[in-house]
């Protein structure tokens, strides 16, 4: 008998096509929808880059225009979404609220005959859809953080965009233009990155013909975990364990003698070190400096020199993107759902991509466990025995 070639954790597996995005190995440039995300992250909002990714190419003022108007037509948290995150205990990690209240959502929505007839949607319900969690995870994700402080929300406002406007509801305060546009940029290259864990679960889900939102809820409880979206998460507790530039040397002896993972750096996808670092790593320069925090660079320079030096692995944007959002003034806790915030957009790219070309993801598995065996005492009913003659007189 030949041994099956199995690809754990489907590694090299291609399944699909996806016009989305794709990692150029040619430039090691990952583009969504064709465009380098650097370039994008240089000159184009996060609204613009949600309708890039949506519909395939970048927006005129118009479509633009009409996008800024719907999103900030949601943005204001929900009463009964707020009732329900208050019921989940604050101890709870935050990524419990975000799964809670984008179910939450679903389920109203979900409430019409048309959902009913057709669970999945069509594409103009699903656009629509998506666009409604663009708008909404911000005081989502924003309550969540002030709740755990003590504070109650804060209202949006329509006058500022989506990032001053995320910032608004977080901190109460405007931010400063430095970090908005740090902020614009985190979650632009946080919003794509083709059939990652979530991105594919998503998938799988939306292909069984599911709704939306429950796809959503799927790839959320995939970013959940520490090899994935926790990761920036991670970074910092490694951060906060070392303290100072000065320690980092007898940290890392430490850490590698114990084979510890080292969160923030590889990427299974780049071989030649993420694409998306560097512009995040000047987007956190710029806050070190905002800030006046030299520490902060000293401590992150310090130890990606010399866990490259030793290992020859490099950041992945994990690494920059930690300390960035600890110096903007969000929680540990409150980093992967950021992520949600900026991924729900490739998502629900990916999900319609899915359902306009579906096919039920129904992959295989080599069995490697007891032969047949059988309960000893049992005397099958007459229709097993039956079907059991059948199989017996069967043509070989």
């Amino acid at each position: 008998m030949t041994e099956p070639d199995i690809k754990k954790g489907l590694a090299g597996v291609v399944v699909d096509y996806t016009a989305v995005s794709k990692v150029n190995p040619e430039t090691n440039s990952l583009l969504y929808r064709g465009y380098p995300v650097q370039e994008l992250a240089a000159t184009q909002s996060f609204e613009a880059v949600a309708y890039l990714l949506w519909h395939g190419e970048l927006p005129t003022e118009a479509e633009l225009e009409e996008l800024r108007l719907t999103e900030r037509h949601h943005r204001t948290l929900d009463p009964d979404i707020k009732s329900a995150i208050d019921l989940i205990p604050q101890y709870a990690h935050p990524m419990d609220e975000v799964r809670t209240a984008v179910s939450l959502l679903g389920a109203a929505e979900a409430a019409g005959e048309n959902a009913k007839l057709n669970p999945s949607g069509t594409p103009q319900q699903n656009l629509a859809h998506s666009v409604r969690l663009f708008g909404a995870l911000p005081a989502i994700v924003a309550y969540g953080q002030r709740r755990r402080r003590g504070l109650h929300p804060v209202a949006p406002r329509d006058d500022l965009d989506y990032a001053a406007n995320f910032l608004w509801m977080t901190f109460g305060e405007e931010a400063d233009p430095v970090v908005i546009d740090a902020f614009k940029r985190s979650m632009i290259l946080y919003a794509e990155h083709s059939f990652n864990a979530s991105t594919f679960t998503g998938r799988v889900i939306a292909s069984t013909l599911s709704d939306l939102y429950s796809a959503v809820v799927g790839a959320i409880g995939a970013l959940k975990g520490p090899l994935h979206g926790g990761a920036n998460e991670a970074v910092l507790h490694i951060f906060d364990e070392i303290g100072t530039a000065e320690n980092v040397r007898p940290w890392l002896d430490q850490a590698l003698a114990e084979k510890r993972k080292i969160m923030g750096f590889g990427h299974r996808v780049y071989k030649r070190g993420d694409s998306r670092v560097p512009t995040m790593k000047a987007a956190l320069d710029t806050l070190v400096e905002h800030y006046d925090r030299p520490d902060v660079a000293a401590l992150y320079d310090t130890l990606e020199s010399q866990f490259v030096e030793r290992k020859g692995i490099y950041p992945n944007l994990d690494y920059p993107s930690g300390p960035a959002y600890n110096l903007m003034g969000f929680d540990t806790l409150t980093f992967t759902p950021l992520f949600v915030a900026a991924r729900v957009t490739g998502w629900t790219a990916h999900i319609m991509e899915q359902l306009a070309s579906n096919a039920l993801i129904r992959p295989l598995s080599e069995y490697n466990g007891p032969d047949e065996r059988h309960i000893e005492g049992y005397v099958p009913d007459a229709a097993h025995q039956a079907a059991a003659d059948r199989r017996e007189e069967a043509p070989v």
